[in-house]
């Protein structure tokens, strides 16, 4: 757990967003260097979701979605915005919200909040969001820290609304990085977590067609 890698807590996200300021705010910044990858992510996700998103007594409704770590909006403009009437988005690097603006061109008009925060420290509007999406950035939480966000997630949706977690899953255990101060979990560990906060494992998939040196990806959606 990362009790055992993250020595100093403080430390921890403090080095994180020291790291985040550097990069630069384009695409391939907010993927390491792997912008090639977007699209093939982007057309992955979109399936994954409209499956959730189809006719059906239970289906998620398409009125305000959430993109937690969001970046300059690479997820709210291809992947959120053509299937959500509004969009919020929450980030801890200012100048990536700021570039968001641009990036995102006129479609950005329906996105309603800027929330510059880290997730540690940001509590969902309750009852608000028909989907929750949190694409690599839950390596920038500690165990507890993801734990209680999960559940404030849990609180902000909607009925029938669901929580999208997108990211790199270790083989075993779990990694520090120390280059971003992040931390890399596998399945197991993960899947604890999202029990701990009171989830419950809708769907889970990993992602096919990514290069072969990276972490596998998974996505997991829950309610």
């Amino acid at each position: 757990m990362t009790s055992k890698v993250v020595e100093n807590e403080f430390e921890f996200y403090s080095k994180a967003e020291k790291y985040w300021k550097d990069v630069p705010a384009t695409v391939d910044g907010m993927l390491g260097g792997y912008g090639h990858i977007s699209s093939i992510d982007i057309n992955s996700s979109r399936k994954f979701l409209q499956r959730f998103l189809r006719d059906g007594p239970n289906r998620t409704g398409t009125t305000r979605a959430l993109d937690c770590g969001a970046g300059i909006g690479r997820i709210t403009k291809r992947l959120l915005l053509p299937l959500f009437k509004t969009v919020d988005m929450v980030d801890v690097t200012e100048d990536f919200l700021t570039k968001a603006k641009s990036y995102l061109g006129e479609e950005g008009r329906r996105v309603r909040n800027y929330f510059c925060c880290g997730l540690q420290d940001f509590s969902p509007e309750p009852n608000s969001y028909d989907v929750i999406w949190i694409q690599w950035v839950i390596g920038h939480l500690t165990d507890n820290h993801l734990s209680d966000f999960l559940k404030r997630c849990r609180a902000g949706l909607r009925p029938n609304g669901i929580v999208v977690i997108k990211d790199n899953m270790a083989q075993e255990g779990v990694i520090m990085d120390d280059v971003d101060s992040s931390v890399c979990r596998d399945l197991d560990v993960v899947r604890k977590i999202i029990r701990r906060a009171g989830l419950h494992l809708l769907a889970e998939e990993r992602q096919e067609n990514f290069p072969d040196e990276i972490y596998h990806v998974y996505t997991f959606a829950m309610r």
